[in-house]
């Protein structure tokens, strides 16, 4: 009886682990082509998980190899991990259940094991890492799981060929199941090479002028974002502030070029700057004057002049994109702009200590905010970039 049990433990630890490099590898593939499909750069998102285990030694303006590789073996250990403990740890309950059902009860442990790590492993206990759920917003967690999870299915027919039990009842599921993921992966794959080369799929809406704008004001707005993150990255004395403006110039890097890629896909030209009268109502634009401050002022005062003006910059970045959540026409707009409301906000509470428990709390508020912070609207925002 011993040599059976001990057997079966063989088998269901050999199916789960050549399950958990499968399912690791789909959903690095998923996160990869889909990213820039939604508004995602894969490489800054990369590069943020890599911050887990690197800290701020993996934040560049310029995501390096070493931290996007760094990210996604990070990412591909969490989800092997999760795999093990699904079907290893919980086999008494999970081991011999039939493709359907694992595909049922997979679907929840998605939403556990996502929640789990932006709620409590990565911000908390034990890697205390507050970037991650501050600048990433829980749904992409929640879809890499989601694709990795849909892999489960398969593990019966992989027990029963460890096993030595051929024919499996479930061989032609498993190789459905998996012909079909493939074919997905392929498919997306394919998209993402034609975006590469400016063919994203067509714009989806009725009127383009607010899309329009969007693009426009928020590529011209990061713009100057990246510029007071670079000076940031130069002079900041504090070495965590130097980290997080590499994210932010990275994060902001990221998405003007999908704004571009997806103007010369979308409308079939250059992305235009925005006119006078546009750019005079920006909210929460820099003068002149303040940026040449950043670059004369003495270095034991330019940490707290960079928080204060980029938290306002940021603030008026957060006016615009939850403008977009209530007008876009486009869903990718909209799941973008949701996306920039988010990072914006924890890029803020960065700034400014946010960390633990209060990590954790400002991440949950700013994934359910619908408006920016309270007490700042469009009209207070460009009053703050005219009063200085």
């Amino acid at each position: 009886m011993r040599q059976v049990l001990g057997a079966d433990f063989r088998w269901n630890w050999r199916a789960a682990a050549l399950l958990g490099l499968m399912s690791s590898t789909f959903s690095t593939l998923v996160s990869q082509f889909t990213a820039a499909r939604i508004g995602r750069d894969a490489a800054v998102d990369w590069m943020v998980v890599a911050t887990i285990p690197l800290r701020d030694s993996a934040l560049h303006i310029d995501p390096g190899w070493v931290a996007i590789i760094g990210g996604i073996l990070f990412h591909q250990w969490a989800d092997f991990s999760w795999v093990m403990v699904f079907f290893v740890v919980g086999r008494r309950w999970t081991a011999e259940l039939p493709p359907l059902t694992i595909l049922l009860l997979a679907l929840p442990w998605a939403v556990f094991t996502s929640s789990m790590e932006w709620l409590f492993l990565v911000p908390l206990f034990p890697f205390w890492q507050p970037i991650f759920p501050l600048q990433q917003i829980y749904w992409i967690g929640l879809g890499v799981h989601l694709a990795s999870a849909s892999l489960y299915p398969i593990f019966p027919a992989l027990r029963d060929w460890f096993a030595g039990r051929r024919p499996s009842p479930y061989r032609r599921f498993a190789l459905t199941w998996s012909g079909l993921a493939a074919a997905g992966v392929l498919a997306l794959g394919l998209l993402a090479f034609l975006g590469s080369q400016d063919r994203e799929l067509r714009w989806m809406g009725n009127d383009p002028a607010h899309d329009q704008a969007f693009l426009r004001r928020m590529a011209n707005h990061h713009a100057q974002g990246l510029t007071i993150a670079e000076v940031a990255t130069k002079r900041a004395t504090d070495p965590h502030l130097r980290a997080l403006a590499a994210l932010m110039g990275a994060s902001q890097k990221g998405d003007i070029a999908i704004f571009t890629q997806w103007w010369r896909s979308w409308f079939h030209s250059e992305l235009p700057e925005p006119g006078p009268e546009e750019h005079a109502e920006m909210p929460g634009m820099l003068t002149q004057n303040e940026i040449n401050m950043l670059t004369s002022v003495p270095s034991p005062e330019f940490d707290a002049l960079f928080v204060r003006l980029m938290t306002r910059h940021h603030r008026g970045a957060m006016v615009m994109a939850n403008q977009a959540t209530e007008n876009a026409e486009d869903p990718r707009v909209l799941v973008m702009a949701r996306a920039i409301l988010h990072s914006q906000s924890g890029e803020i509470d960065l700034m400014n200590g946010s960390y633990g428990w209060q990590a954790v709390r400002n991440a949950v508020l700013s994934l359910f905010r619908l408006k920016p912070h309270e007490g700042f609207d469009a009209v207070s925002a460009h009053h703050a970039g005219a009063s200085h």
